[in-house]
């Protein structure tokens, strides 16, 4: 019986309206191993969160892990939060499909979302912006 030893890597990917971007780093998230984002792949800058431009990027990061001795990843997915977008771009189920299709065994999949706790005072005064 042969046990062999897998390298475990976490992928972080932000995925925004705007663009998408992924960071893989080890165990620890304190050393990055490799990184993509959508303009690194595509020409024009509306096509950057497009689900093309997510694909192309996790084949890039798989080769890259692969290449290193990376056989699994636990993915953590972030949107922008806080005030902004509380939803994912359209990037990341191609993302999580392309690295499963290139090999790599996909552990855990986390929403790391930031979720504002208190209120921030809108600004404007009390009676609202006067235009």
């Amino acid at each position: 019986m042969s046990t062999k030893k897998t390298k475990k890597a976490v992928i972080h990917i932000y995925s925004s309206f705007n663009n998408t971007i992924i960071n893989a780093t080890d165990i620890t998230g304190a050393e990055t191993i490799s990184t993509a984002s959508g303009g690194m792949v595509v020409r024009s800058g509306r096509e950057k969160p497009s689900a093309y431009a997510a694909m192309q990027i996790a084949t890039n990061i798989a080769n890259d892990l692969l290449g290193k001795g990376f056989t699994e990843v636990d993915i953590k997915m972030r949107a922008p939060g806080g005030t902004g977008a509380k939803s994912h771009g359209p990037a990341v189920q191609s993302i999580i499909k392309a690295l499963t299709r290139s090999g790599i065994r996909v552990g855990k999949v986390e929403d790391v979302t930031p979720i504002p706790h208190g209120i921030m005072k809108k600004k404007g005064g009390r009676r609202g912006r006067r235009v």
